[in-house]
């Protein structure tokens, strides 16, 4: 008896260059979107196309945007418009996730923490602000819809620095208004309870002591290129000269837009205000350290895995 054919069935895929049969990029085609990848891992897949890597580049004050949209709480920094002086502040988080609101006085409130996501947070932000210009007082704006191709925060604003402030709860969002009924105040009580302690470091960009149970941390977000940072830490952590204050360790990092977020964990009693002047000495020491290109010891190549094994993205 003769064996069977095991010839395994292929899909035929349309050759490099040319057009589906409907008249769709082929598969194996760059992604007209201009990311690099083939159409087919981009807007050809299922999933649709991929959050941007770094949707907050090229905004001042990235790193402290990722953060405040990431793990503060509550902060707001207030944004300037290209040819308007409509009053706009951005927050981490309004009453309900909205993504954003028009204050009776025409101020507009924007969100940062909030429940959908187009692919890029940049492009909705730009999306909100948009329908925000045109909504009456009072209202509430959000989106139901991806923006599509539309324009980005960069394109909207003209700030050249973010004044970040972090306040201990959520009581600016009664700032001006009248509570008749109560609703306001109870979503207030919530929202105040579920915020922990949290408090911007002066003198670095994106570095945020916070309080969480009994554990204080460092969360610490950076722009440098991934591998590079990576290859400094390593060198540092041998070199024992990345532990920031007496009794602090880093204990790993996470990945959000783009960017690192190394994490450090405090001793109980730390506070924020101690980390200012050791985060400073530290951030120019890792300047020094991330422009040393010779190759890694083997024992700074094993804490460089360390590190890597401890990564964790969540955006």
């Amino acid at each position: 008896m003769g064996k069977k054919s095991r010839v395994k069935a292929r899909t035929v895929e349309a050759p490099e260059g040319t057009l589906g049969t409907e008249g769709s990029v082929g598969p194996r085609q760059p992604c007209p979107c201009g990311s690099g990848r083939r159409y087919k891992a981009c807007h050809g897949s299922a999933a649709g196309a991929p959050p941007a890597t770094r949707p907050f580049e090229g905004l001042p004050g990235e790193c402290d945007l990722v953060a405040v949209r990431e793990f503060v709480p509550a902060a707001t920094a207030p944004l300037m418009l290209k040819g308007s002086d409509r009053t706009v502040l951005l927050c981490s988080l309004l009453p309900g996730a909205a993504p954003g609101l028009v204050r009776a006085d025409g101020a507009i409130w924007l969100g940062l923490q909030v429940q959908h996501s187009y692919g890029d947070p940049s492009r909705d932000l730009a999306a909100v602000l948009n329908k925000a210009l045109d909504a009456e007082p009072g209202t509430l704006v959000g989106l139901t819809e991806s923006p599509g191709d539309g324009p980005r925060l960069q394109d909207l604003i003209s700030n050249t620095s973010l004044d970040v402030t972090v306040h201990e709860g959520f009581d600016y969002w009664l700032a001006d208004l009248e509570d008749t009924d109560g609703s306001m105040a109870a979503a207030l009580e919530q929202a105040n309870g579920a915020a922990a302690p949290t408090a911007r470091l002066d003198g670095v960009e994106g570095a945020y002591w916070t309080a969480i149970g009994s554990r204080e941390y460092l969360r610490w977000v950076m722009p440098e290129d991934e591998n590079r940072l990576l290859d400094a830490l390593a060198r540092l952590h041998v070199a024992g000269r990345d532990n920031l204050v007496e009794g602090a360790r880093l204990i790993g990092m996470f990945r959000a837009h783009g960017l690192l977020v190394p994490v450090w964990d405090l001793p109980v009693g730390t506070g924020a205000a101690p980390l200012a002047a050791p985060a400073a000495a530290f951030a120019e020491l890792l300047t020094a350290t991330l422009a040393d290109g010779s190759a890694l010891t083997t024992e700074e190549r094993a804490a460089r895995s360390g590190l890597a094994n401890r990564q964790l993205t969540i955006r």
